[in-house]
């Protein structure tokens, strides 16, 4: 074997390493992204769901507290 055969073949498994190492790295962020959005889903269930018990056991109150939170937004959205 010579030198160039050898830095190329040392070369080309760093290569194949570093690949799999990617593919490694991105199956656990994919993972990691479906287990994210699935406890989002879950909690944006559960929001859901004492929003809907608010509206029907407090309608006015949920009432005052939506317009009170929109028009705190609306005063940082313009400043």
């Amino acid at each position: 074997m010579t030198m160039a055969s050898t830095s190329s073949s040392s070369y080309g498994s760093a290569a194949e390493d570093i690949k799999s190492k990617a593919r490694q790295t991105l199956d656990s962020a994919s993972e990691a992204a479906g287990d994210a959005r699935a406890q989002v889903e879950e909690v944006a269930g559960h929001v859901k769901g004492a929003i809907d018990r608010s509206v029907k056991e407090q309608p006015v109150t949920t009432l005052l507290v939506a317009a009170a939170v929109g028009f705190v937004i609306g005063a940082l959205w313009k400043s």
